[in-house]
């Protein structure tokens, strides 16, 4: 049996994935019965990718230290041109995607609690009763369908509770 090892860049890589796969949950189809068809589901997608959001600064902030670690250890050559002047350059990126995160969380906090007054106005989705005779009803024995209007056909042999009952008067 192998056993795979689970490391920082793997899970930053799940993470990709389950943001790609939201994307396409999410994505308008008319073929797909869409998933954030309410306020309130709205609202958690929103709660989930804010708290993403926020986790996101300190993720860039250890990701950065350990490349400045690796660069003050002399451990990060370069390809071409001179490897300080590349790390330096990566770590100022990093920093800015720092407070970019930061901001992104923030909005998407003030976008959740502006989501809190909100509810649905839209169309029913659960059907609704139908009159006698245009549906099924869910007769006395329990899990047996009979067309609307019926008076419960029940079979003579029939030992259901309502028909015990019944054959007791």
């Amino acid at each position: 049996m192998t056993t795979e090892t689970v490391t920082a860049a793997s899970l930053a890589s799940q993470a990709a994935e389950a943001i790609r796969e939201f994307n396409h949950r999410t994505f308008p189809d008319p073929r797909q019965t869409p998933e954030l068809l309410y306020p309130s589901t709205v609202g958690d997608a929103v709660a989930s990718l804010k708290v993403l959001a926020q986790r996101l600064p300190q993720a860039i902030a250890q990701t950065s230290d350990a490349l400045a670690t690796q660069v003050n250890n002399g451990h990060v050559g370069a390809a071409y041109g001179d490897a300080d002047t590349h790390a330096a350059d990566v770590l100022h990126r990093l920093i800015t995607a720092q407070t970019v995160a930061s901001l992104l969380a923030k909005t998407l906090d003030s976008a959740h609690n502006s989501l809190s007054p909100l509810t649905y106005s839209g169309p029913d989705d659960e059907p609704d009763e139908e009159p006698c005779g245009e549906g099924m009803c869910q007769c006395y024995c329990v899990g047996t369908l009979h067309p609307c209007g019926c008076d419960c056909p029940h079979d003579d042999d029939c030992d259901c509770d309502f028909c015990d009952t019944r054959d007791q008067y």
